[in-house]
């Protein structure tokens, strides 16, 4: 009997250590975003962890917190002073932290006007480009996120943004002397150019904003009125106008010094994994426009089509807007090649509005991020 209890107690010892051990070489990450729970963006982010805990059998735990640990405003700092591991980085948030991205990201107005193609795949195929052209083409990007931090794995993109008002917005007359929040300079360029007035704040801000009379517009797609609780407040979307896509999103940015800490192996979990969101968010964006406005609708709400002058003149805008934001972000923020990057830029993402034809899931267009981008970064090298 003492022999048996012996045995016991023993292989009882060994199985707490190999439990201990297995415990210590779990690790929890922490992952910010700015999304509040049951947002699409926080179902991507939980599609994504569980890829991260699938990849790494479980060595590597993401602890998703929607709206909690730190909102938009906060995330660039906070990522960088390791308050976060990881993080839902707005870069158009943050213009002279991220001069190059946000360049990339937004020229999406310009340069989706190329391809009749694009069509419903916007967010698609600009995904497919940024991610391509940031690993591979833009060394000043990279440097940027470095600088912060930060460890680049991967953009997202929405679908195409779009006037959210409290008040009909359907042509210039009742356009001018608007407040509209927008996201970016570019769109703060266009609401200039069509006599309304640019409003710079957070996403988490915009729904006091609107109920209060701060601001008249949304500039925002259209799933973003579920997602951030603006269907409340907003009574009348036109559709077409302004037009571009949100684009400057590096959706799961590591920290440098956690990034470091971790093996070859759970760097390359990590961009495998990085492929989730990128293809989660701007295909169920582009599948959820429909429902949306459905939902609009269903409120009393009112869907318009713009005055054909107010969308030729957005047209025209989009067409000369290519020079002037080449200068924009040379004066202001030191970009030297502008010119040249935006020249290279164009054919990658002529390529992937072809790649992304035919692609009909997430699930699809994961893969195809991973077999033509995200498998050929060096995980033993990169962000090192």
């Amino acid at each position: 009997m003492k022999k048996w209890l012996g045995t016991l107690a023993g292989a009882g010892m060994a199985a707490a250590l190999a439990l201990g051990a297995a415990s210590a070489q779990a690790r929890d990450l922490r992952y910010a975003m700015g999304f509040p729970p049951g947002s699409d963006s926080d179902k991507a982010g939980q599609a994504y962890a569980a890829e991260v805990k699938k990849l790494t059998n479980g060595q590597l735990n993401v602890r998703v917190f929607p709206l909690s640990l730190l909102n938009f405003a906060e995330t660039s700092a906070g990522l960088r002073d390791g308050l976060a591991d990881i993080g839902y980085l707005l870069a158009p948030y943050f213009p002279a932290e991220y001069p190059h991205f946000n360049l990339l990201a937004e020229s999406s107005m310009q340069l989706l006007t190329m391809d009749d193609r694009v069509r419903g795949r916007e967010g698609m195929a600009y995904v497919g480009a940024l991610s391509e052209f940031v690993f591979t083409k833009c060394p000043e990007c990279q440097a940027e996120f470095a600088k912060q931090n930060q460890v680049f794995t991967g953009p997202a993109a929405s679908s195409p943004y779009y006037l959210n008002c409290n008040k009909p917005v359907r042509n210039e007359a009742e356009l001018k002397g608007k407040r509209l929040r927008v996201a970016g300079s570019h769109w703060s360029r266009w609401a200039r150019a069509m006599g309304a007035q640019p409003v710079t704040m957070s996403s988490n801000e915009a729904l006091e904003a609107l109920k209060q009379g701060v601001v008249d517009c949304v500039v925002v797609s259209i799933p973003e009125l579920t997602n951030l609780g603006l269907l409340e407040a907003v009574s009348d979307v036109t559709v077409q106008v302004p037009g571009g896509i949100f684009a400057g999103t590096g959706v799961t940015q590591v920290n440098s010094r956690v990034w470091k800490s971790l093996t070859k192996e759970q760097r390359q979990a990590l961009l495998r994994a990085g492929t989730v969101m990128p293809a989660y968010i701007p295909y169920v964006y582009h599948q959820r426009e429909k429902d949306v406005l459905n939902l609009v609708t269903q409120r009393g709400g009112r869907v318009h089509q713009p005055d054909p002058a107010l969308l030729q003149k957005t047209r025209d805008f989009a067409a000369q807007d290519m020079k002037t934001i080449v200068e924009f972000f040379a004066k202001t923020h030191g970009v030297k090649r502008g010119e040249e990057m935006l020249a290279q830029f164009r054919p990658v993402l002529e390529k992937w509005v072809g790649l992304v034809q035919g692609v009909d899931s997430r699930e699809k267009l994961a893969d195809l991020y991973w077999t033509e981008v995200f498998s050929k970064v060096d995980a033993g090298a990169y962000g090192l």
